[in-house]
């Protein structure tokens, strides 16, 4: 049974969408997007699972307040949020920009983390496509708000169809995936939200945000990548190296798919998701070994670089 539901949260409504029954796995979406992207894996996750897929504040159906639109914010939402429904514990999965808050409520909320899944995620490097640069220039709000003009809109629908039409497949998906992010910036406050979270994580020359200096942290974390080798928002390199800095991460390459495996390939990216739960225990948090990786990361960098290990994609089946 699949359930639309909005709950009150510090004053905001949260839309979410609740289905299945198991253990638990929390779905969030990129920035600009909205809880519907994971319609294609949706109903294949809640034969295995509960999933919860909330529209993140300022997006979708959920309030768009002037609010905190951190990362550590959006990580204390989906605390509250899933304390409001008696979840306790979850895996995370988390896509795009909703990686890099998976991410962050694993690293503040390690005890409530059962294991992270990334899906194509941001805070991994600084590249990242132009076109998110471009729109954290001071021009960018005067440009999105002429771009919702009456005229103008069916424009550039035109446009972006015609552009998908020559490029190759996973491009194509990438130029319709943003192409249905645009649309739904028609108010005001959707825009100015989707700019706050943006100039939050980014600026003209690339992303801000990172967690490649705790990434030694996830140790004890069952982790799974997950990515597009034709991304054309966030390279592929980005999977390659957090494989080899995350302990016990299993990466999944996809190819011919772009910045949406879940879209793009909903059977091998639920199957992905159902084999990986499978085969890995929960985390557990452990204080002392927090501590203790604190201590082994300083003294490594007192004495010497860490050792890594080389990389070990899966490739998921037809």
């Amino acid at each position: 049974m699949m359930t639309e539901r909005t709950v009150i949260v510090h004053g905001h409504d949260r839309a979410y969408t609740l289905a299945g029954s198991g253990p638990a796995l929390l779905l969030l979406h990129g920035i600009g997007s909205e809880r519907q992207t994971w319609a294609p894996v949706l109903p294949l996750l809640a034969e295995h699972f509960t999933v919860i897929a909330p529209d993140l504040l300022g997006h979708g159906a959920s309030a768009k307040p002037r609010a905190d639109y951190s990362l550590g914010g959006y990580a204390n939402g989906m605390r509250d949020l899933l304390g409001l429904l008696e979840i306790e514990t979850v895996t995370v999965v988390g896509h795009s920009f909703g990686g890099g808050v998976a991410m962050q409520f694993a690293y503040q909320f390690p005890e409530r983390t059962e294991r992270l899944v990334l899906v194509a995620t941001g805070g991994l490097g600084p590249e990242v496509s132009i076109l998110l640069r471009v729109l954290t220039l001071p021009t960018a709000p005067a440009v999105l708000t002429l771009s919702h003009f009456t005229l103008i809109r069916p424009l550039l629908r035109t446009l972006a169809a015609a552009t998908a039409a020559v490029a190759p497949a996973p491009i194509a998906a990438d130029l319709a995936e943003a192409l249905t992010v645009y649309t739904g910036l028609r108010s005001p406050a959707a825009r100015a939200a989707f700019l706050r979270v943006l100039h939050h994580v980014m600026d003209w020359r690339g992303q801000l945000v990172t967690m490649r200096d705790r990434s030694y942290l996830t140790a004890g974390m069952p982790t799974l990548i997950v990515w597009g080798e034709r991304d054309s928002v966030v390279p592929a390199s980005h999977a390659v190296w957090a494989s080899r800095e995350m302990p016990h991460s299993r990466l999944v390459l996809m190819p011919d798919v772009g910045h949406f495996p879940h879209r793009e390939r909903p059977e091998a990216f639920s199957r992905s998701v159902v084999e990986f739960v499978a085969d890995t225990a929960p985390s557990t948090w452990d204080a002392g070994q927090w501590r203790s990786l604190l201590h082994s990361r300083t003294i490594a960098a007192i004495h010497s670089p860490r050792p890594t290990r080389p990389a070990t994609p899966v490739q998921p089946s037809a």
